[in-house]
């Protein structure tokens, strides 16, 4: 059984909730949507014995309150410098990477931002707007600002409701996947990134170029049930800005939550093939 070792770290406006678990090389899960640092659990055990999975509740989420009303929009940079602040007190190398979702989005900004801590990135479906083509990105951006909109106008639950119609299913679910709890906490958590991190994503602009001229290895990735989703064609558009080959995963979207155990196995699979590259 891998022990499970957690800590607070103070960060300017926050304190960050995390946790590890495992042993081998330092792997940081960044979450999708409200997810927290139990998110990754389903798949999780199926890492810990050839990783130490570190995971955390970004800043609003769970644990990881901030310290006043914030004055200003979230901006997707903040999560970026949360998670460069983590890894500056925890690691003592660089880590492995991988990131779902906006998670994907948060492990671009920490590449293009802060490389140094950075061993590798698998960003599965990152919804990188601007590598977008023009008319789909302004479909989209139209897209968010409904969300944002309704989210502001009726609520959490019915912005989400429009965001599972769009996202679809695409996965089957394993037996065993452990899905989010559904309680208060979650219902914050979720009212929360809706709220602040649609918007930090739709209004996030990064240094493209610092993408291609990575010294690290950045592995798009997406679901073999999400072709007809944006965020899959923006993992398409990223591959062909690095140079990459997109690496499929089981499942759609929010495959790595669906059906954990496929996926774990397909990253370790990906992981392996970087670390015979890069050792």
């Amino acid at each position: 059984m891998n022990p499970v070792s957690e800590g607070i770290l103070p960060v300017v406006g926050a304190g960050l909730y995390y946790r590890t678990r495992g042993s081998g090389p330092l792997l940081l899960m960044l979450e999708s949507g409200p997810g927290d640092a139990e998110a990754s659990d389903g798949i999780a055990r199926f890492l810990t014995d050839h990783y130490t999975v570190l995971t955390y509740d970004r800043r609003g989420l769970s644990r990881s309150r901030t310290d006043n009303e914030p004055q200003e929009p979230l901006r997707l940079e903040t999560h970026g410098d949360d998670a460069h602040l983590l890894l500056s007190a925890l690691a003592t190398e660089p880590a492995l990477v991988v990131g779902s979702s906006i998670g994907a989005l948060i492990g671009l900004d920490l590449v293009a931002r802060h490389p140094e801590h950075v061993r590798a990135l698998v960003a599965h479906e990152p919804p990188l707007l601007q590598i977008l083509p023009d008319a789909e990105r302004a479909e989209v951006e139209e897209f968010l600002g409904d969300i944002e909109e309704t989210c502001a106008r009726e609520g959490a639950v019915a912005a989400m409701r429009k965001v599972a119609v769009a996202i679809g299913g695409g996965s089957e679910r394993e037996s065993d996947a452990i899905l989010p709890r559904r309680d208060s906490q979650r219902a914050a958590n979720m009212e929360f990134s809706l709220a602040n991190d649609i918007g930090a994503m739709r209004r996030y602009r990064m240094d493209i170029t610092a993408l291609p001229a990575a010294t690290m290895p950045i592995i798009p990735a997406a679901g073999v049930a999400s072709q007809d989703l944006w965020q899959n064609h923006s993992a398409h558009y990223l591959a062909e800005l690095v140079g990459a080959r997109v690496a499929e995963f089981p499942g759609g979207h929010n495959g790595l939550l669906l059906q954990p155990r496929a996926c774990a196995g397909r990253l370790h699979e990906v992981l392996r093939e970087v670390a015979a590259r890069c050792p």
